[in-house]
């Protein structure tokens, strides 16, 4: 028994020993970047989860993919597809694009370019379940859903939201489109409002609710509680954040707006993205002009914010933002300075420090693999 109690102890150390060299290994980063200056496209970087460093091979970062201004990227679940914007208006029929690529270990092979059916998208999310696909475009002012095959490679549009049609004294634009529950939400900067859909397969798609905010707020992006309790919405052009709460009925009500800069700044300033920490606890919110992330504290029984803090993100125009996998770190893409700023995330208090900074041009999307 004695020699079976040793092998097993020995067996123990070495799974654990297994597991902690796993935890060491650096992770890979993709970076979307606007290519009207020095980028080319697709940037690939390995992140060190333990010191939060930023590794590169000879101080260069890796492009992965050369295409035009990939401004947003989403993974399958999987890890097996990443799929990318090109924010232009001239792919087909004053159209953007949307690539999709295979990825082998980490690395990307181009499966497939497809019209988005707009001009300009801005943001792409995949469905729940991987078997879709949404895109937004901004200056179309409408969003398309398309089919994900098993190879990757996606079908012609099933659904298209166009919300030039919704109200004609306004100019729509779709900034987020993203799966909650069963239903889509889209962000309109232009409409000043969140509209609800039902996933389903529909060429001339009518919203089945609209959740308005109030006017001139420009909502961009929004973040939800477990199941869409809560929705935060981050209004670019006023920089607040709306809370609304799902009511007995289950409508969304409005229930809190808190303003995302400095009482005492002064100047313009727009905000860009938003993110729920892991835990449900913090949230936080990225302002270009004031160049900072905001974080709030998050009552999860009442879903209510309560400002706790501001920190400079050490660059110009903070566009997207991430939470490495670890939780412990925070990465902040700086579009106009050129750089990516690291932050270590007090995971009890929320709270920032700066760490270092990666130069890249023109960096707007960050996802880790």
């Amino acid at each position: 028994m004695r020699i079976k109690s040793i092998i097993l102890v020995a067996l123990a150390m070495t799974l654990l020993n297994c597991n902690e060299k796993e935890a060491l290994k650096p992770m890979t980063l993709f970076v979307g970047t606007y290519t009207d200056t020095k980028s080319k496209g697709i940037y690939k970087l390995q992140f060190d989860s333990e010191n939060g460093k930023i590794l590169t091979t000879n101080l260069a970062a890796e492009l992965a993919a050369e295409i035009t201004s990939p401004s947003y990227l989403a993974i399958s679940a999987e890890k097996d597809f990443l799929y990318a914007v090109q924010e232009v208006n001239f792919y087909d029929n004053a159209s953007g694009a949307v690539t999709a690529f295979a990825l082998e270990n980490d690395s990307l092979i181009e499966l497939q370019t497809v019209a988005s059916g707009g001009a300009h998208p801005c943001h792409i999310s995949l469905s729940p379940a991987g078997d879709k696909l949404a895109v937004s475009n901004y200056t179309g002012g409408n969003a398309s859903i398309y089919r994900v095959g098993d190879d990757g490679k996606l079908s012609g549009p099933t659904a298209f939201m166009n919300h030039m049609q919704i109200d004609s004294s306004k100019t729509p634009h779709a900034h987020m489109a993203q799966w909650v529950n069963d239903e889509i939400y889209i962000a309109d900067l232009g409409l000043d409002a969140v509209l609800v859909y039902e996933d389903e397969d529909d060429i001339a798609a009518k919203p089945k609710a609209t959740i308005s905010l109030e006017e001139g707020a420009g909502p961009r992006h929004f973040a939800t509680t477990e199941k869409g309790q809560f929705l935060y919405v981050l209004n670019e052009l006023n920089s607040t954040v709306s809370l609304l709460a799902k009511n007995e009925s289950e409508v969304y009500e409005r229930k809190q707006k808190l303003s995302t800069l400095a009482s005492d700044f002064k100047g313009e300033s727009f905000c860009a993205d938003i993110h729920i920490s892991e835990d449900g606890r913090f949230l936080y919110a990225s302002n270009r002009g004031e160049n900072t992330i905001v974080i709030f504290a998050i009552d999860k029984a009442t879903g209510d914010l309560k400002p706790i803090g501001r920190e400079p993100v050490h660059g110009d125009w903070p566009r997207n933002f991430t939470l490495d996998p670890t939780g412990k770190f925070l990465l902040v893409a700086n579009q106009k300075s050129n750089n990516i700023t690291v932050f270590k995330r007090d995971q009890e208090k929320g709270t920032l420090t700066f760490l270092n900074e990666k130069k890249l041009p023109k960096p707007v999307c960050l996802l880790f693999l």
